[in-house]
């Protein structure tokens, strides 16, 4: 699963990614600093069942920390948008191209109001964040717009004559998007239409493709550079109608993680502290500096990134972790490894969507599944929950 972070140039985009993964990405005070997409990993955090088993686990492809679970989300950090990205102005294509397949967006936003549309430094205050938001929403509407225009009267006459729906029409236009049939199906049950394709008109199928992005690329507002902002006018961004707004300051977690990975302090990310673990190594600057981040926690409760990046994944996208095992009392895979892997699903996956991520064989072949914690036998269509430990039987 793919998170893309997008925004304009010069509002910490690049410093958000950094911090969230800790790969290197080029950060600068100027537009176009990113051109080519920055890829990384970030991790979210959930209670790890061997706790309840009462042992160790070994874990593959998400690691344990002291019974949190890290689950690997993959980063996209794209190029810097800017008004008409949609006809190609500043590298608005190759902006759009690089977020086809971001499954959500967590859009960076200057919170302190001190960036123009294009990106340039302007004095606090003098550009409202929300403008940045909306015309986002245009720009992706607009591609998708774009997309699902070509030829479309002739396809659409045809599609009319021979009774295809308009889902399967719709869908097949957008499967390099990575929208699923289920969120074409309800964003055309949003949109007023009329019942014969080739009807529509370009009017209409922005108006379409304005709820396909709402559905398809839901996005959170990162309220970035918290630090430096008015508590009203992040009070103001958090009341913004429709969308989840988390306040970040993304140079401070930057900051914390690197002293982490340095040695300095104990911090685990999202906390709300860290500990200085030997003061005689810091300098005059950097103490200082770690008791103004220090004051921030206080205040804020965290940096916000952390909080960002799970707000997307488990209340945006409403997705959940499924533990899949070969050994239904033990909780292992045939090599003896605890609970080796963790898998996101978004919510209402059913045991067969479960065998199905885990490998096409398995869910081709599937028989029934193992709920190891009740150890219950349940159909193909049963649906998982949140933290299932899940066993797989299937045709050998």
């Amino acid at each position: 699963m793919e998170l893309g972070v997008v925004g304009k140039p010069n509002v910490g985009k690049s410093t958000f990614f950094a911090a969230a993964t800790l790969a290197p990405a080029q950060i600068a005070n100027y537009p176009f600093t990113t051109i080519e997409p920055n890829r990384g990993v970030a991790f979210i955090r959930k209670r790890c069942p061997h706790l309840d088993l009462g042992k160790a686990c070994k874990p593959n492809n998400a690691p344990c920390q002291d019974g949190t679970r890290l689950i690997p989300v993959e980063l996209l950090d794209v190029a810097g948008l800017v008004p008409k990205a949609h006809e190609g102005r500043g590298l608005g294509n190759k902006f759009l191209d690089d977020l086809r397949q971001a499954s959500a967006l967590v859009h960076v936003i200057d919170a302190t109001g001190g960036t123009d549309f294009e990106g340039n430094p302007v004095p606090s205050g003098s550009h409202d964040p929300l403008d940045d938001v909306r015309f986002l929403e245009e720009e992706l509407a607009y591609w998708i717009a774009g997309i699902l225009s070509r030829n479309w009267e002739k396809d659409a006459r045809r599609a009319d004559l021979e009774a295809v729906p308009p889902e399967k029409v719709v869908h097949g236009r957008l499967t390099g998007l990575g929208l699923t049939e289920a969120q074409v199906h309800l964003a055309l049950r949003e949109t007023p239409l009329d019942p014969k394709m080739a009807r529509w008109s370009s009017d209409d199928l922005l108006r379409l493709a304005r709820t396909l992005q709402r559905r398809g690329k839901p996005m959170i507002l990162a309220a970035n550079k918290a630090d430096l902002t008015p508590p009203e006018a992040l009070e103001r961004l958090g009341k913004t109608e429709g969308y989840h707004v988390v306040p970040t300051s993304s140079a401070y977690e930057l900051a914390l993680r690197r002293a982490a990975a340095a040695g300095f302090i104990a911090y685990e990310p999202g906390a709300r502290s860290f500990r200085i673990l030997d003061p005689s190594k810091l300098s005059p600057a950097q103490q200082k500096g770690l008791e103004t981040i220090e004051a921030f926690l206080r205040e804020r409760g965290s940096t916000g990134v952390q909080a960002c990046l799970e707000e997307a994944v488990f209340r945006l996208l409403d997705l959940i972790v499924v533990y899949p095992v070969e050994d239904e009392h033990h909780w292992t895979d045939k090599s003896g490894n605890v609970l080796p892997d963790a898998f996101l699903v978004p919510r209402g996956s059913t045991a067969v969507d479960v065998a199905f991520k885990v490998h096409t064989d398995l869910g081709n072949h599937f028989i029934r599944a193992i709920n190891a914690r009740t150890k219950m036998v349940v159909g193909r269509d049963h649906p998982v929950q949140d933290g299932d430990v899940m066993k797989i039987v299937a045709k050998v």
